[in-house]
């Protein structure tokens, strides 16, 4: 069963709704879905993740955002509650950012966080 968020888990600005549903296009993938989840590992414990989704999975809960459904499972949803994501293009970097409020600390990269709760399983940034 996917499960419809009632409230927003994860936000996205219009700017990376705009390059998702663009590069889901160029793909010929217009129909599917982003996966946006955590696990273990990176810098500083957990670290973030976003795929296509080639189908909804059990538990996952589905977020609209202009077009572009988000999928977030289950075990990843606590951890990305309240986040928003972004997309930055300039002159150091290009790409989807994330601002997690559930992040206590992250690695310089800024693709790995850890959380009050705990949990993943930090490896050297170096």
């Amino acid at each position: 069963m996917v499960r419809q968020s009632e409230e927003v888990l994860v936000a996205m600005t219009d700017r990376a709704v705009e390059k998702a549903l663009a590069m889901l296009r160029e793909r010929g993938e217009a129909e599917m879905a982003l996966r946006v989840f955590v696990a273990g590992g990176g810098c500083s414990g957990y670290q973030y993740g976003m795929a296509i989704a080639q189908g909804r999975e059990e538990g996952d809960l589905a977020v609209e955002h202009g077009g572009l459904t988000l999928l977030v499972d289950p075990e990843s949803a606590p951890l990305l509650q309240g986040a928003e994501i972004d997309f930055i293009d300039d002159v150091m970097r290009s790409g989807f950012s994330i601002y997690n409020p559930n992040a206590v600390s992250t690695c310089a990269c800024g693709s790995s966080f850890s959380a009050e709760c705990g949990g993943g399983a930090p490896r050297s940034c170096c």
